[in-house]
């Protein structure tokens, strides 16, 4: 689990933190002073602006205002705090840990989040779904389902489980006595529901479970997954039903999925970088943001 989020902040904190840097400074003031000399902030600048990472800093600090001129308005302080608090609650007390492991406050964290949180504006505003998108989705969509699992560390244990149950056990008593999963063991066994996109369950896991037709169905060979070895239980399969009942998920499934395509989002963050007017005033920085917008798009007037 700690694993995920750290993949996350730094998946995150690499597209959006921002990191100040006196831009076009002509100042001679001392950043640091040592035997052989000083640096100065001018000497920094010129280092800075030549390195990739400077580059980055200064496109990400762009990006950043841009969207935050935009679609400001359309995140408030609130809606940040509930999603930090959502991670701080998943990670419980190894989350300051992990934070801290990752070089980051607690401002510095919600900032990412604010950030992320203007992106998914940015593309709502700017990419809308269609029908066809509707249906293509709809193809491979899937309800949620809510299933119950054994979890144990070895085969041959589960195999043993499996063998019970086919002489009529009790699921629920099973899982009590076998199950190594704390956190499920004394309610049966009882998942949250999930579907294909849910990332916290493991892929064999969520072929296996879609795999059983009828409530209280449960699979006949262990499942091998990264925590050990599931027995799974069907407890509740909904019907496909109609597209227009799921619309809405149908969107938020979409959007999800193009927030994670680096083409579509280019063309997001371009059209915010367009209608941001965006002058680059070095010209050793003009083509700073050639990964969005052409260079003839932004002026580099000294």
């Amino acid at each position: 689990m700690n694993k995920r989020l750290t993949k996350w902040i730094l998946a995150l904190a690499g597209l959006f933190m921002i990191t100040v840097v006196a831009a076009g400074c002509s100042s001679n003031k001392t950043v640091a002073t040592l035997k052989g000399g000083r640096i100065t902030q001018e000497e920094y600048y010129k280092e800075m602006k030549s390195s990739s990472q400077g580059k980055q800093t200064l496109q990400t600090m762009i990006i950043t205002k841009a969207l935050e001129d935009q679609y400001g308005k359309s995140v408030s302080t609130k809606q940040v705090d509930k999603e930090y608090n959502k991670y701080k609650s998943q990670y419980g007390s190894s989350f300051s840990s992990i934070l801290q492991q990752n070089g980051m406050t607690t401002a510095q964290f919600k900032k990412n989040i604010r950030t992320n949180l203007l992106t998914k504006v940015a593309l709502k505003k700017n990419k809308k779904v269609t029908n066809k998108d509707l249906q293509k989705e709809w193809k491979n969509y899937q309800p949620k389902i809510t299933v119950a699992h054994i979890l144990v560390a070895k085969k041959s244990t589960a195999e043993e489980v499996i063998t019970k149950l086919q002489d009529g056990g009790d699921f629920t008593k099973l899982a009590k006595e076998y199950s190594t999963d704390s956190a499920t063991k004394n309610k049966g066994g009882k998942l949250a529901a999930f579907d294909n996109d849910t990332t916290s369950i493991d892929s064999d896991f969520k072929t296996a479970a879609y795999k059983l037709n009828k409530v209280g169905d449960y699979t006949t060979t262990p499942v091998k997954t990264s925590y050990g070895y599931s027995v799974i239980k069907l407890l509740k399969k909904p019907a496909k039903g109609n597209m227009k009942d799921h619309e809405a998920e149908l969107k938020s499934k979409i959007y999800a999925s193009w927030l994670q395509d680096s083409t579509t989002m280019q063309k997001v963050i371009s059209k915010v970088l367009k209608n941001a007017d965006v002058s680059i005033k070095d010209s050793d920085l003009k083509d700073v943001l050639s990964g969005y917008v052409s260079s003839s798009s932004t002026s580099s007037k000294k």
